[in-house]
Parts: C-alpha cells; structure tokens; sequence
C-alpha cells in the first residue's frame, strides 16, 4: 500500500513537471510575437499618445523667465528683473536652437504670440543693456499685457490640457483659469468629429444592406460554386487601395465612364458633379469595406442548417416571419462583427476621402495628417488620435458586452 501511494505521487510529480515545461514552450513560442507587438506597436503608440499631454516647450526652454515669475502678481506690470530673465532664456534657447519652439507653443495659445516672440527675437536687447524692460516692449508691445505673462504661468507646468481641449473645441482662459469654448469660427473640430461618425454610419448601413443579402446568396450556393464566388468578393484586395480609389475617380469624374453612359442612353441632360463630392466617397468606400462584413457573415450562414427555415415554413409560418424570426437571429453574431470591423475601419479612413472629396467631406484622419504635415503640430495629431482610440474603445466594450449578454441567454 505504502509502494503504491509512493508510485502515485511520482507520477503526480513527473505529470507536473511535464505541465510546467509545456506552459514555459507556449509561452517561449508566443514570446516573439509579443516582443514584436511590444517594441513595433505599443511602445510607438504610448510614445505618440503621451504628445497629447506633455508640454516641455515653455516649461525646459525658459526656467529664469518662470523662477522670476513666481513673485509676480499676476495683474500688474511685470518689474525689470522678469524682463531680464525673458531676454537670458531666449538669448539661451536662441543659441540651443529651441527658440522657434517656444514661439510655437505659445501660438498653439495664440497666434499673435507667435509672431510677438518672432519680432522680440530679432530685436533682443545687448546682454549689458540697462532699460531691458523698455527694449523688450518696444519689440512688442504684447509684453506689456498681463495676459501674456498669464499665458506663459498657465504653460509652466510638465504637462498640459491645451490638446485634449483644444479637439473638443475648448480652451482654457489664461485670466480666469476655467476651461470655455473657443469662438465660432475657430470651433471645427466637434464638426470634423461628428461627420467622421456620420459618415462611418452611412457607409456601414450600405455596406449591411448590400452585404447581408449577398452573404446569405452565397451561403446558398454549393460549396464549390460558393468558394469561387468567395474569390470574386476578394478580388478587389489583389490591388492596393490608392488604385481602387483613382479607379473610382475615374469612372464618375465629369467625363468618366459613368457620366459618359447616362448621357448615352439620354437619362440625364449634363454630367452629374460627382467627385469630388461625398457620394463618390460614400460609394468608393463602400467598395472597399464591403468584403469585411460579407466574409463574417457568410462564416456564420455557412453553418447554418436551412432545415431550421424550411421547418419554420413547413409549422405555417411565413418565408418572411420565419427569416425574422428563425434565421436573422442565428447571424447575429457574423453581422455585430462585421458592423464593427466595418464601423472602426471606416472612421480611420484617409485616402479616399482626401481623394474624393471636397474639404467639407475630410475626416478625423485628415486633421491629423494636416496636425503633423502643415502645421507640425504633434500634440494636436495625438490628441486627435486619442479621440478616435476612446471611440473605437468604447464601440469594442459595448460589442463585447452584447455578445456576453446575448451568450448568457443562450446559456
């Protein structure tokens, strides 16, 4: 008895061993692709992201100018020995080659500020100069303003809120300290938001209404007629999608090919404007997106048994009622999948609405590229980039959040 217990609890130990060496294997087989994910996507993307927030331009490039500060009032003139600390940092940022990104930062908060600091660069005073404050305000009189001196206080710290607000149409008031919308005309980018989502919207509800029915026809289709059908749904990623999108261009330009054919058969008078406008987007882009809501759908039809229909309609139901009732609820977790791929693909959308459409049909993807390309502006690119990230966020919390409610009363 006592040989046997010993027996078994070898055994155990061997049957351990042998689980602990196949863990470490899954996880050595496994540890490349996470170092690739780690050092090629997350650690790019946390760098990126952190430009939202951190502020270093005002905070490195004038510490005199911001340990004077600290005895300022903050309503009255500042005195002489502010001055003279403002001309040593930029004397020094000027040497270092940082200057211009101060006047940058502060015409984030305004852009008379950044040709106020361009002016003062050129005309700084002599480092033994006796009236530097007289100097310095004679190269802009903007130094005279407490706001000015306000706006650099409000910069000072490590990190910052200017970016996040600003892709929300608001900004912090350098006087009162609260946070308060920007005016009319400068507000654009809640606009910019809200017709990426539109857009995003309209182009997922054509993709399920052309989608749906073509993933059920091929779902109804022998096997080997369905697969090379599946080839045809695929084809169109055999090209790049800068050639999908100049071929769309050219088949609905004024004298394109679809133009060309209305006329022929004398269903319109004069060419319709069809690009650049947002129908050619809507319909370029639908193109493209359609495969990745047929491909989930057909994945789920495909394996379900049309006994389920027929013995729906053979118990007196009607062929339309029983699809309703009996089949539609079978594919819903093909098209929640669809809808979101789709949906997420769409709202990052770049080329073919810069393309296609007129300015007022650009999206969110189009801020960014003008953030970074125009006005090297990359606080503001990762802050528009957060907004999309929390977007795409969110819609993944509610997709997974109906399927576990719809898996639990399946249950």
């Amino acid at each position: 008895m006592t040989q046997a217990i010993a027996n078994q609890q070898i055994l155990t130990r061997r049957l351990a061993r042998i689980e602990r060496k196949r863990d470490w294997l899954s996880r050595l087989i496994v540890l490349p692709a996470v170092l690739f994910l780690t050092v090629f996507f997350l650690i790019p993307l946390a760098d990126i992201l952190c430009k939202s927030v951190i502020n270093p331009e005002i905070h490195k490039n004038l510490p005199n100018t911001l340990v004077a500060l600290k005895t300022w009032d903050g309503k009255s003139e500042p005195n002489e020995t502010i001055f003279q600390a403002l001309v040593t940092d930029l004397k020094n940022a000027r040497q270092a080659g940082v200057a211009g990104s101060i006047g940058r930062r502060l015409g984030y908060e305004d852009e008379k500020y950044r040709v106020m600091l361009s002016a003062t660069l050129r005309r700084l005073p002599p480092a033994n100069a006796a009236d530097v404050k007289a100097q310095v305000i004679s190269a802009s009189a903007l130094w005279r303003e407490p706001s000015t001196w306000q706006t650099i206080q409000q910069n000072a710290g490590a990190l910052t809120s200017l970016y996040i607000l600003a892709v929300f149409d608001h900004k912090l008031d350098p006087i009162s300290g609260k946070i308060i919308p920007v005016p009319a005309q400068q507000a654009e980018y809640l606009n910019v938001l809200g017709r990426t989502l539109w857009m995003s919207f309209i182009i997922t509800l054509c993709c399920v209404a052309i989608g749906y029915p073509l993933a059920f026809w091929l779902a109804c289709q022998p096997i080997k007629r369905a697969n090379l059908l599946v080839i045809l749904v695929l084809l169109p990623f055999w090209t790049s999608l800068l050639v999908r999108t100049t071929g769309w261009f050219i088949l609905l330009q004024n004298n394109g090919v679809i133009n060309y054919l209305l006329l022929s058969l004398h269903f319109i008078e004069k060419p319709l404007s069809l690009v650049p406008g947002r129908f050619g987007v809507y319909i370029a882009m639908v193109h493209i997106l359609l495969p990745f809501i047929v491909l989930p759908l057909y994945a789920v039809m495909r394996g379900i048994l049309p006994t389920h229909l027929r013995a729906a309609i053979s118990l007196g139901a009607h062929p339309f009622y029983a699809f309703l009732t009996v089949y539609l609820p079978q594919t819903y977790a093909g098209l929640r999948a669809g809808v979101l791929l789709v949906f997420i693909m769409a709202i990052g959308y770049y080329i073919t609405p810069s393309l296609l459409g007129n300015p007022s049909d650009q999206m969110v993807s189009s801020s960014i590229a003008y953030s970074i390309n125009t006005i090297n502006n990359w606080g503001l690119a990762a802050a528009l980039s957060l907004q999309l990230m929390i977007i795409v966020v969110l819609l993944s919390w509610v997709y997974s959040k109906v399927s576990y409610k719809k898996l639990n009363n399946k249950a």
